[in-house]
């Protein structure tokens, strides 16, 4: 069964397909979140409120985020730790 991270705003990612979660702060994230959003492979969960975190999916999706990285990952490791707790 695929575990599903909230991402803010109701907004929600399958964890199972999750690469990585940055900071867009840095020039080459932001530069590949410019090139996501021209060829449509962005998705903005941010509500429009600013981007916190870029979750780049197995897929080649990036997903846009209003909260931080540190939130969104601690919320995937809470349901790892459920899960493993149930088994």
């Amino acid at each position: 069964m695929s575990k599903l991270i909230h991402v803010g705003f109701g907004n929600i990612v399958n964890a199972d397909k999750i690469i990585s979660i940055v900071s867009p702060d840095a020039a080459p994230v932001k530069r590949m979140v410019q090139k996501a959003k021209e060829d449509g492979t962005s998705v903005d969960a941010t509500q429009g409120r600013k981007t916190k975190a870029v979750i780049v999916m197995e897929n080649g999706m990036l997903v846009l985020s209003a909260l931080l990285p540190e939130t969104i990952s601690g919320r995937t490791q809470m349901e790892s730790e459920s899960i493993a707790d149930e088994s």
